[in-house]
């Protein structure tokens, strides 16, 4: 690990000093690394010894080299200054490069950030500069006594920070900086303070948070001109009494120490006016007797365990945060009182707030709202959402001030009728059990410009104005998930205005054409889950439209859509759709046609090559293995995801029908919040360590855990500074005796950060999986024994809320990729489980969302139902849903399991064990992902993760990809019920993330679509190296057992509103391209990454041979034939003389 953090970036590169245009100076192949402020390269290829050429950086120039591909020019300062050119192998590649360079080369002249450079003493170079006034040495290994002692050179310095260097003595050197002005020291080790401390009489902002303080010196009283004092996450057990005495301190931070007792009266000799006392263990409060506190005007105590709160005597509070506690009385002076905030809590509000502008209620058990708080002229926001409300009171949607008003999650059966000149702007009332709104919602409230109201039980609308010719003000208009007729149509077309439009799981049957042209300036329209057979062509008018979803409908005619010149997004999957007529020119932003579920329609894919991201169902001339066989599914799943800001897709998943063996199964979801590579990585990668985890023979228990502290370590560079939340699902047969073929199917599910998973159990949700925070107590602890900062936003270190997670490896110990794991047995009575991203279990509890999908039968369906659902509720970040459907029989749980299957005869799995040659491979090579890379099991190690960015390749080099089924997975040690040898399918294109090939020429055997190619290839190699091959197993009876597992026929993804990706969902087994069945040898990689494979006929091609030469060619033809027969007849004459061998003749 501590290799691991003073290195940056590392890698074989080619690359070549001095100038570029001279021929003399040549591309050699060399270890190049970028660690702490210089350029390592090696003498000689993957040389971590002997010889380095070290650049320095500080002051040099980072440049792009225009006339070579993918190639960066390192220069060093000074007038001996050298340059190292350095051509990488993806743009993904030279853009981490580039970033992480050019900080260290771009810096100011008086101010220079040297942070995260593992340095262990100040480089030379920095020196140069004598006017330096901002140093920055946050994450560096500096000691008190080797390092620090430098900075006394530097007259000027007025800004250091030390934080996280694992300090344990106060540097003095930092008191002969007379200038310094601003100490960070976070973050270290720290148990005391040295008297020398009060000679720093120009300190005016001092960070002390994340040490083992418990006590100050007296000495700190000296310092008249501080003004801020960082005290967080230490060891004090009261308030320090030196504090009282610094009476230009403004601010007092004491969040995370060890306080019981918040003395309010105590607070009176402290000039602080801002008290931050978040996450102690408040047990008692003492409230002032007589008097009142007039300088305290900012009061922070989340997270203190408190159950009331009395502080009624601080009459200038503005502010107060008192969420995440158990009060049932807060008692406050509402004089001055601006925002007050307590979610989760069971609240009463006493006196009445005057002054009161935000108030935040959430996640209470309010059964009313307060009338006072009608008389609050400056309110402007009220947020009560996830309470036991369910009236409003009469005058508050006409109070004067208020913007915005929360009101989901409640009870309400009706709103107030009594509606005056409105100012609201944001109301929010889903989740209700509303049947009607006021009917003059829209007259009055002129000023609206976002109502959702999905979720009720609406069965009509109000109108949007007195007459036709006016028309509101409102944009955006959320009714999914309601009771909605044909009759509320023609109501819609008064708000001229809007944009957005969801209209999703209700019961429309038609469209008025003539109603959906008066809509011009709409751009998001979803019209999925309802009864419509068409969409109306006039949505033509809509020429803003860029997205339109209408799944899960009867649609039967492809809407003309695609004559729009802004629309991105087409999601037409679940429908009856027969064909689909697409124009000449494909629309330029179009960025993806879903066409998913629709069994009955053809396609003519040589008008689709231009469409980036296009889905449909594979044909169904090659059914699968399970619809050959007659074999029915135990299991079968579908996914879908859809992108958020940005039109960025930060979430994956992995979906495997038949992983190591057709009695397993592994099914995954990765979110990286707002990163695309670090989910991408874990889709690519998760499985093959799993299968090498299970192959080692781990406990039972273990090899989960193992996978995930494993893949941490595979994600390399890309896990230093990002992360991401996964959640996994493997499937598997447990024999409960060795030897013996009964036993049980087991679910075992594993998960860090924010993605979980959830089991419907006849028809009631049992939760998988947890989700660990700073509010476990447990979790809490640990974090702390680590030294961990919690911020104002409850973020560890002011990144992440979760203290399990893939990733941030800058963070570890105090954020771990360790899992919650929890193991169930499969019954008959589990219907299906789910996988969701974060964003997706924000808006929908389990319950909710098990109840949603549960009476859908399509796993396609489901999933797209949850995703539209959540889109609807509010979230607004990148969605991935996965749905897999159970058939668990009484057969598949008791002890009468017929033993499996023996191989495929094209797996050519030999009867006895090898005298020679090469030995079968192990399990974990006999895995396949259901995942497009261009990467090999080998090329996943532990510096898989180093060519990941967080930046994006330019547009124009985004693929053209193709979307279709996913397939399963096959081992040669647990073969395939009925199938036939190990495939892996490998896909490779310019992908938005930069695991790219740079391939210039056609690679044999590879289907190709546009720019987009998919490649299968066997990797086993069961030959022998005398060249033959493995004798045959006799061939098994070909009748399948009853409760057999075997992969579903119905596995399918859908994916809307998102960039498209290369690693994408792949073509299932014989519904694309052939299968390569066996490959004597194992196939050669090339350089970017792709295989070669034994080429196929086109179809096209057919022999034409001349008349003249007919006979001669039929006489050859025929010779050939005789000669191969005449070889069957002795090969099997030399077999039978061989019986011997195999039988016991009697004489």
């Amino acid at each position: 690990l501590n290799h691991l953090c003073r290195v940056q970036l590392s890698g074989v590169f080619n690359v070549r000093k001095g100038k570029l245009a001279l021929p003399v100076n040549r591309w050699s192949r060399r270890q190049v690394t970028l660690s702490g402020t210089c350029l390592i390269v090696s003498s000689v290829k993957h040389a971590h010894t002997g010889k380095m050429h070290i650049l320095p950086l500080i002051g040099g120039k980072v440049e792009d080299v225009k006339r070579h591909s993918h190639c960066l020019a390192f220069s060093s300062a000074g007038a001996q200054s050298q340059t190292y050119y350095v051509s990488y192998d993806s743009y993904t590649e030279l853009l981490r490069w580039h970033k992480a360079a050019s900080k260290i080369a771009s810096q100011r002249v008086n101010s220079v950030d040297l942070s995260c450079c593992s340095l262990e003493e100040l480089p030379t170079q920095l020196f140069y500069s004598q006017d330096l006034t901002h140093l920055n040495l946050k994450n560096n290994f500096l000691s008190p006594h080797k390092g620090v002692p430098a900075l006394t050179r530097f007259c000027q310095l007025r800004s250091v920070s030390l934080a996280n260097n694992a300090l344990s003595h106060f540097p003095l050197a930092l008191c002969d900086l007379s200038s310094l002005s601003e100490l960070n020291l976070s973050g270290n080790y720290l148990s005391a303070l040295p008297a020398d401390i009060g000679t720093m009489h120009s300190l005016q902002n001092l960070l002390l948070d994340g040490n083992s303080l418990s006590w100050l010196p007296v000495e700190l009283a000296s310092l008249e001109g501080l003004t801020y004092l960082g005290l967080s996450f230490n060891c004090f057990s009261s308030v320090p009494a030196v504090l009282e005495k610094l009476r230009g301190m403004e601010r007092l931070c004491l969040a995370g120490n060890h306080l019981s007792v918040l003395d309010v009266a105590g607070l009176q000799w402290l000039p602080a006016r801002f008290v931050d006392l978040r996450l102690n263990r408040l047990q008692k409060v003492t409230s002032l007797d007589t008097g009142e506190l007039l300088h305290v005007v900012h009061l922070d105590v989340r997270d203190a365990g408190l159950q009331q709160l009395d502080v009624s005597s601080l009459c200038r509070l503005e502010l107060i945060r008192c969420d995440r506690n158990a009060l049932s009385l807060l008692r406050v002076n509402g004089h001055a009182l601006k925002a007050l905030h307590a979610t989760h809590n069971g609240t009463v509000v006493q006196p009445t707030p005057e002054n009161l502008t935000v108030l935040d209620l959430s996640w209470n058990k309010l059964d009313r709202v307060p009338d006072w708080l009608c008389d609050c002229s400056r309110l402007e926001v009220l947020d009560i959402n996830h309470n036991c409300v369910s009236e409003l009171p009469v005058r508050l949607l006409s109070s004067v001030g208020l913007r915005k008003l929360l009101v989901g999650w409640n009870n309400m059966c009706r709103l107030p009728e009594r509606l005056e000149r409105s100012q609201l702007e944001i109301l929010d009332l889903q989740h209700n059990l509303l049947m009607e709104l006021p009917h003059n919602l829209f007259i009055k409230a002129q000023s609206l410009r976002y109502l959702n109201a999905s979720a009720n039980k609406l069965e009509g609308l109000p109108a949007a104005s007195l007459s036709e010719e006016a028309s509101g003000s409102l944009e955006e208009l959320y009714l999914t998930n309601n009771n909605l007729t044909d009759k509320c149509i023609p109501l819609l077309t008064g708000h001229a205005h809007l944009r957005v439009l969801h209209l999703a799981y209700n019961q429309l049957q038609t469209f008025i054409a003539s109603k959906l042209a008066r809509l011009e300036q709409l751009e998001e329209l979803d019209l999925s889950g309802n009864r419509l057979k068409a969409v109306p062509t006039t949505i033509l008018s809509c020429q803003r439209l860029h997205s339109l979803s209408a799944h899960s409908n009867c649609i039967n005619a492809f809407p003309e859509v695609l004559q729009l010149p802004e629309i991105k997004c087409v999601d037409l999957s679940c429908n009856e759709l027969t064909e689909v007529t697409l124009p000449e020119a494909l629309p330029p932003k179009l960025l993806e046609l879903d066409l998913t579920g629709n069994p009955r329609l053809s396609l003519d894919h040589k008008s689709l090559d231009n469409i980036r991201c296009f889905r449909v169902d594979p044909s169904s001339s090659a059914p699968c293995v399970s619809e050959n066989l007659g074999t029915p599914a135990i299991w079968s799943h579908s996914y879908t995801e859809a992108s958020g800001l940005k039109n960025k897709l930060c979430v994956a998943a992995l979906a495997l029908d038949s992983f190591c063996g057709s009695r397993e199964a592994l099914y995954g979801v990765f979110d990286g919040d707002r990163n695309v590579e670090v989910p991408y990585l874990l889709q690519c990668t998760m499985g093959d360590v799993l299968a090498e985890e299970l192959h080692r023979g781990h406990k039972e228990e273990d090899y989960m855990t193992n996978t995930f502290l494993t893949m941490q370590r595979k994600l390399g560079t890309a896990g230093q500074r990002m992360g991401g939340s996964a959640a996994l699902c493997h499937i598997r047969h447990d024999s409960l005796v060795p030897g013996e073929h009964g036993g049980c199917f087991t679910l075992k599910t594993a998960n860090v950060g924010r993605c979980q998973a959830v089991l419907c159990r006849d028809g009631k949700a049992v939760q998988l999986s947890t989700v660990h925070t700073v509010r476990d107590d447990d979790e809490y602890q640990r974090i702390r024994q680590h030294n961990a900062i919690v911020t104002e936003d409850n973020k560890v270190g002011g990144v992440t809320e979760c203290t399990r997670i893939m990733g941030y490896s800058f963070l570890c110990p105090s954020v771990t990729p360790r899992p919650h794991v929890s193991t169930v047995t499969l019954t008959p009575q589990d219907e299906f489980f789910l996988l969701g991203s974060s964003g997706l279990w924000e808006v929908l509890s389990p319950c909710e969302a098990v109840e949603a999908v549960r009476n859908v039968p399509d796993s396609l369906a489901a999933a797209k139902k949850l995703v539209t659902l959540a889109q609807s509720y509010g979230c607004s970040e990148s969605l991935s849903a996965v749905v897999v459907k159970l058939s668990i029989t009484d057969d598949c749980c008791c002890f009468c399991e017929p033993p499996p299957p023996p191989p495929s005869p094209g797996l050519a799995t030999p009867t006895h064990p090898y005298e020679g040659g090469i030995p079968l491979p192990p399990v974990s090579s006999g895995t396949v992902s259901e995942l497009s890379s261009e990467f090999s099991t080998s090329e996943m190690s532990s510096e898989v993760g180093s060519t990941a960015s967080s930046e994006e390749p330019l547009p124009q080099t985004e693929p053209i990809t193709s979307h279709l089924n996913p397939a399963g997975r096959a081992s040669a040690r647990r073969p395939a019920f009925g199938g036939g040898a190990f495939q892996r399918q490998f896909s490779g294109a310019l992908s938005d993330n930069g695991l790219d090939s740079e391939d210039e020429e056609p690679i044999a055997g590879v289907f190709s679509n546009g720019s987009r190619v998919e490649v299968e290839a066997d990797v086993h190699c069961l030959r022998r190296r005398d060249g033959t091959n493995a004798p045959l197993p006799p061939e098994p009876p070909q009748t399948p057992p009853p409760c057999f597992p075997s992969p579903g026929a119905e596995s399918r993804s859908g994916t809307l509103g998102r960039r498209a990706r290369a690693n994408g969902s792949v073509a299932r087994q014989g519904q694309n391209q052939d299968v390569i069945e066996e490959a004597g040898d194992a196939p050669i990689r090339k350089q970017g990454g792709y295989f070669n494979a034994p080429s196929q006929p086109d179809p096209d091609d057919q022999l034409i041979i001349p008349p003249e030469l007919e006979e001669e060619v039929r006489q050859i033809i025929q010779q050939q034939q005789e000669q191969q027969q005449l070889q069957t007849h002795n090969q099997q004459t030399h077999n039978y003389q061989k019986t011997s061998d195999y039988f016991v003749t009697p004489l």
